[in-house]
C-alpha cells in the first residue's frame, strides 16, 4: 500500500501542467452573448489532459524507478477517483455560487444539460464524478493501447462508428441512446451503475493491456 501511495503522489505531482492549464481556462474563459457555458465546465479539461501525462510521461519514469505495473495502474485508478471527485466539487461549487450571479442572462452548466441536478445537487455531484472517472479510465486504456495493432483497430472502430452511425437515422439513434445512458441520464442509480460497470470493464482490459506493454 505504501508503494501505491508513493505512486499516487508522484502521478499527481507530475500533473502540474494539466492543473495549471485547466485553472487558467476556468479563471480566464469569457464568452459574449446572452447564453454562455459555465466556467465550471472547463474544469472537465483536467479529466481529458491527465491520462495523456499518466500514460506517455509517468509510465516510463515509474518503470525505471522499479515500480510494478500493478502498482502503477492501481495508482492511476486512485488518482483518477481523486481527480474526478475534485473536478466534480469545483464545478458544483461554481454552479451553485457563481453561475447564478454571472452577468449573462443564461449560463449553461452541463450538470443541468445532463439532467443530473434534478436528483439534487449532492447526487448530481456523484453522477458527475463517476462520469468523469469513466472518461479518464477510457482515455487511459485507449492511449495505453496505441503502440499495438489492437490500439489502431480501436481507433479505426471509433472513427468508423462516428462516420457510419451519424448519417443514418436508425444507427444515429443507437449512438444517441448510448450517450443518453452514460451521460444524458437523469436516472441516478442507472447512470452511476452503468458508469461503474463500464469503468470496471475498462480497468480489467487496461490491466491486461498494461501487462503486455514494454518500455
Amino acid at each position: 500500500m505504501t508503494a501505491i501511495y508513493a505512486v499516487v503522489k508522484r502521478l499527481l505531482a507530475s500533473n502540474k501542467i494539466s492543473f495549471i492549464i485547466t485553472a487558467l481556462v476556468v479563471l480566464c474563459a469569457t464568452s459574449s452573448g446572452d447564453v454562455v457555458l459555465s466556467n465550471g465546465n472547463y474544469s472537465w479539461l483536467l479529466a481529458v489532459f491527465t491520462p495523456f501525462f499518466f500514460v506517455f510521461y509517468d509510465f516510463t519514469r515509474l518503470m525505471h524507478l522499479g515500480t510494478s505495473k500493478k502498482d502503477y495502474f492501481s495508482g492511476c485508478l486512485i488518482s483518477y477517483v481523486f481527480l474526478a471527485f475534485c473536478i466534480s466539487v469545483v464545478n458544483t461549487i461554481i454552479h451553485l455560487l457563481i453561475d447564478p450571479v454571472y452577468p449573462a442572462q443564461t449560463v449553461i452548466n452541463l450538470m443541468d444539460v445532463c439532467q443530473w441536478t434534478k436528483n439534487g445537487i449532492l447526487v448530481a455531484g456523484l453522477q458527475q464524478m463517476f462520469f468523469l472517472l469513466l472518461v479518464m479510465v477510457f482515455l487511459h486504456v485507449l492511449l495505453t493501447m496505441q503502440p499495438y495493432w489492437y490500439g489502431w483497430l480501436a481507433d479505426a472502430v471509433l472513427v468508423a462508428m462516428i462516420c457510419i452511425f451519424t448519417p443514418f437515422a436508425s444507427l444515429r439513434n443507437v449512438l444517441a441512446g448510448f450517450f443518453r445512458l452514460i451521460m444524458l441520464n437523469g436516472n441516478a442509480i442507472l447512470h452511476i451503475g452503468i458508469c461503474l460497470l463500464l469503468t470496471a470493464a475498462l480497468s480489467f482490459g487496461g490491466l491486461a493491456v498494461l501487462k503486455r506493454k514494454a518500455l
